[in-house]
This record gives C-alpha cells, structure tokens and sequence, in this order.
C-alpha cells in the first residue's frame, strides 16, 4: 500500500524558514513525480511545486527564489524547504505522488495517493 506523511509544519514568524518532509513508503522510488500542494481556509487547492524522478523541478511564480525541493532517494523522501516565510503563505500542505511528468502532476488530476497534510502557519 502506497503512503505519504508529511511533516514538518508549525508556527512560523514572517521572514522565517521551515522544512517540509513527505515520506514514502509501499513503492519503488523510481519515475516518480512527487507535488507539493497548498490549501487555506476558503480558498482552492494551489499547486506550488513538484519534483520528478529525473530531477526536473517546477515552481509556481509565488513561491520561487522562497522555496526549493528536493529529495532523498536512499530515505524515500522529499523535502521543501521554506525561507521568507509570508502571512500568504499560511495553508494546510499535502504532498502528492503520481507518475507522469511535473507538468502533469501539477493539475493535481493525477495524484495517486495524497499524505494527510501539515498545517502551516506564518504570524508574528
């Protein structure tokens, strides 16, 4: 059985940083896309980045030169790093593992499987 966890959410002042973790577990590490999603209360499910397999990466114009993915094949494991943390960005984040390439995964139509979210929150 396929599964994600993420971790890593918390409180956070403005300008500050966090790390996000989305474990895998259940399949082959291999040809892979794995998405970073966002949703805050009464707003829709944003896309903000993904990572593929063959190390190609995507993120969305509100979050780049902040946030950088990566992963850990040896740990099943992708990471997003948050620097410069703004209010905007306070959301529940879900990673989400399909496989297709970045700019598929990033409609969120393909997901196979979704991890149970981190609630982030940026606020002095």
């Amino acid at each position: 059985e396929v599964q994600l966890v993420e971790s890593g959410g918390g409180l956070v002042q403005p300008g500050g940083s966090l790390k996000l973790s989305c474990a895998a577990s259940g399949f082959t590490f291999d040809d892979y896309a794995i998405g970073w999603f966002r949703q805050a209360p009464g707003k829709e499910r944003e896309a903000i980045s993904c990572i593929h397999s063959d190390n190609s990466t995507y993120y969305t114009d509100s979050v780049k030169g902040r946030f950088t993915i990566s992963s850990d094949d040896a740990k099943k494991t992708v990471y997003l790093q948050m620097n410069s943390l703004k209010p905007e960005d306070t959301a529940v984040y879900y990673c989400g593992a399909d496989y297709v390439f970045c700019e598929l995964t990033m409609t969120g139509r393909y997901v196979e499987v979704w991890g149970q979210g981190t609630l982030v929150t940026v606020s002095s």
